[in-house]
């Protein structure tokens, strides 16, 4: 098995994390994390990867066949759901921080006011 696909999958988190430190505007920071989560989908397909692998059809094939593993496959695709709803909900609330305060640069925003 070879480093790559871990080794991006470590630069796209690294881009990520870097980008939300770095924003200073709250959709970017939303845009960052949902690259940061991107990263998790290389990640778990890497790890569910196998060479000479087929798919996990067992009715037709032979036993001590090399098939890949369709768990991960199913955790990469609700990894991706997941991330879209959260970023759908944060992206939502920073409408309404906008609508709120006129502003999403979080510098800017202020304590709660009762």
């Amino acid at each position: 098995m070879t480093m790559l696909p871990f080794l991006a999958a470590g630069w796209i988190f690294l881009a990520g994390v870097y980008g939300m430190v770095t924003s200073r505007d709250i959709i970017h920071a939303v845009g960052c994390l949902a690259v940061t989560q991107s990263s998790t989908y290389v990640l778990l397909l890497t790890v569910g990867y196998r060479r000479g692998g087929i798919a996990p059809y067992f009715t037709d094939t032979p036993l001590r066949t090399r098939t890949v593993d369709p768990v991960v496959q199913a955790l990469a695709l609700t990894d991706v759901v997941v991330g879209a709803t959260v970023t759908a909900l944060l992206l939502a609330l920073a409408i309404q921080i906008r609508k709120r305060h006129g502003t999403v640069d979080p510098d800017a925003l202020t304590g709660l006011k009762g």
